[in-house]
């Protein structure tokens, strides 16, 4: 059973800044995760060819169950407005995440968290920006895995320092009623032992996902709640692979296709 989270950046190169909807479905075929959660997904932007990029993860994987939910309802850096559950199926620019899974999917949940209320500073480069956070969604699907009943979840935080930690204490309480294990994936914008250590989640993957050329930071995670833990299978391996597109790299986790000790921090 292979976990994954990926921050697609829309699918844009580094290296070209194109958006190849060839190289997307090549890169996610080649990752052969079972559940991928993804951040930064487009649907129907120009930016991208106006390309379904969740519906392009799913034909890749083979997998029968994806659910895109929009966190905005526009373009980010040029213009947008807060998504609501009436835009699920609009024909307008979306942007948001979604979670793909080659197992039955036995229910599905959405949470919606609030995008911090003040501009907030980021540094892109040498220069200092002051931008307007996003809203950001949670997803959420109780699966049926060879490991039995699995919640797994995925998210993109807030940029905002603070502002992301409330986002994860909303996330756990959203996720408490749901089925144990759980797992969430997720660009999470907290490096290293942060997540673990404000939501008393453990980590299954420690590997630098950012910048992609040459990592030196995990902001990418794999995070397993305490309760139940010990029903999930072990961890046999962690990858971050070099792809051809995106800022992050992507981190896939690959577990036993049965119970064991599970290796975790």
């Amino acid at each position: 059973m292979r976990l994954g989270t990926f921050n697609l950046m829309h699918g844009r190169s580094l290296a070209d800044g194109q958006v190849d909807a060839g190289r997307v479905h090549a890169t996610i075929a080649a990752l052969d995760a079972d559940v991928l959660g993804l951040q930064e997904v487009d649907r129907g932007q120009h930016r991208s060819g106006h390309a379904d990029l969740a519906a392009i993860a799913a034909d890749a994987l083979g997998a029968g169950h994806v659910l895109f939910v929009p966190a905005v309802v526009g373009t980010p850096g040029e213009g947008f407005r807060t998504a609501t559950d009436g835009d699920q199926d609009g024909t307008d620019p979306h942007y948001g995440v979604a979670l793909v899974s080659r197992y039955p999917v036995v229910d599905w949940r959405v949470t919606r968290l609030p995008a911090a209320p003040l501009r907030s500073p980021l540094l892109a480069g040498p220069q200092l920006l002051f931008l307007d956070d996003e809203p950001r969604v949670l997803i959420a699907a109780v699966l049926e895995t060879p490991a039995g009943r699995v919640t797994v979840a995925t998210t993109h935080l807030s940029f905002v320092p603070g502002w992301n930690v409330r986002q994860l204490q909303l996330v756990r309480r959203a996720l408490r009623p749901l089925p144990t294990p759980r797992v969430l994936l997720g660009d999470l914008n907290l490096p290293g032992g942060l997540p673990r250590l404000f939501s008393g989640w453990h980590r299954l993957a420690r590997l630098p996902t950012f910048p992609a050329p040459a990592p030196r930071v995990q902001f990418d995670h794999v995070l397993a709640d305490g309760r139940g833990i010990e029903r999930l299978p072990r961890v046999l391996r962690v990858a971050a692979p070099a792809v051809p597109f995106s800022d992050h790299r992507p981190l896939i986790v690959t577990l036993r296709d049965r119970p064991g000790t599970l290796k975790i921090d």
